[in-house]
């Protein structure tokens, strides 16, 4: 390892050697530094990476993780990782060797983002916390999987927040009738908003939709994709269980066909709903604004359409197949939102059985 200055730019450069994961040897140089000691920590930090000795600093092992999960996760993903160790994690941990951030650094890292208020002076939800959490989590599950770490501190720390809010948001089909009354003035707000109530689809499923994907002989929609608005890309759906086909009732088909009928030129590869997310937040807005009615967020629509399901009696795994959950206890969450006092109803009819079952003895 041998630093000296670039006669070129007058800033420092190092040369040295090192061993590449796939044991070869290899020699290069790294420029621009401003000074010797600049030059030979990056090295040294450089070098532990190669190998993952954690007593590099927390910063550098994140650029491995970094390095490996972004080629695993969609883009959307991978921004909501960075935003979060950028913004969340690596101002507290960042300096700190891997080694030597402890159970108790983590506890005092979740009272201070627990503590911490938005712009509108409101703590962040459980939800995001227990978020932020996991993220971390995830770093030191990955140190401890692929790099022989010891242990996880965070196992040991505990989590903060809560996986799942305290209340879900539905519409109900009376509700939605004054919702899409709200923007039934713009046929592409009325098509849009039809289709994720009575689909369930995520938003980025329907805006990827192209006519291709309409199947009006068979009454059926193929969900094989994901449009990302802020990035402007078109990608695979959330899971592998998220690519699916789905019926679609004929009043939803009949809209949408008189929607494509009057864009002209939409070719059958074409995004059927040239809009952007702005456009839905923009025009939901309006809708709920028009019809008097709560706050609500664009994604509950696929909760609403959840819910109807399970008032219309279809089974939880049918449920999960048509809105493409990964695991049916997402479903079943759904459910026990929808219907919080469904256990003590089963309770009383196992009560009323008991009784029944002793009255019918007592006239033997």
């Amino acid at each position: 390892m041998k630093a000296e200055k670039d006669k070129n730019t007058g800033k420092w450069l190092i040369q040295f050697r090192y061993t590449n994961w796939q044991g070869e040897r290899k020699k290069t140089t790294k420029r621009g530094f401003n000074t010797k000691r600049e030059a030979e920590e990056w090295v040294r930090n450089f070098l532990m990476s190669q190998q993952a000795d954690f007593n590099m600093n927390f910063e550098e092992f994140v650029k491995i993780y970094r390095a490996d999960v972004e080629n695993r996760i969609r883009p959307s993903t991978c921004e909501t990782k960075d935003n979060i160790i950028d913004k969340k994690i690596l101002p507290y941990f960042g300096k700190k060797s891997v080694n030597c951030i402890t159970a108790a650094d983590i506890r005092n890292w979740q009272n201070i983002m627990m503590s911490l208020r938005k712009k509108d002076g409101k703590p962040y939800s459980e939800t995001y916390l227990h978020t932020i959490n996991n993220q971390l989590t995830a770093i030191f599950n990955y140190a401890v999987k692929f790099y022989d770490l010891a242990n996880n501190p965070c196992r040991k720390a505990g989590s903060m927040g809560r996986k799942q809010a305290d209340e879900m948001r539905f519409l109900t089909v009376d509700e939605f009738s004054k919702f899409i009354d709200g923007v039934m003035d713009k046929q592409k707000s009325y098509v849009t908003f039809m289709t994720l109530f009575w689909t369930g689809m995520r938003l980025g499923e329907m805006l990827a939709l192209t006519p291709a994907d309409i199947d009006f002989e068979n009454k059926t929609i193929r969900i094989d994709k994901s449009y990302d608005t802020k990035h402007k890309t078109e990608g695979p759906t959330k899971t592998y269980t998220s690519t699916r086909t789905i019926t679609a009732p004929e009043f939803l088909l009949a809209d949408i066909k008189d929607y494509m009928n009057s864009v002209y030129g939409l070719k059958k590869n074409d995004r059927l709903f040239g809009v952007t997310k702005y456009y839905m937040e923009h025009e939901k807005e309006r809708a709920l604004k028009n019809s008097g009615l709560d706050h609500v967020r664009i994604h509950d629509l696929r909760h609403s359409h959840c819910a109807l399901l399970f008032e219309m009696g279809i089974p939880p795994l049918e449920v999960k197949e048509r809105l493409g959950h990964k695991n049916i206890e997402t479903t079943l969450n759904v459910y026990a939102h929808v219907y919080p006092g469904k256990q003590r109803v089963l309770s009383d009819k196992l009560d009323k059985v008991y009784k029944e079952g002793l009255q019918s003895g007592k006239e033997e």
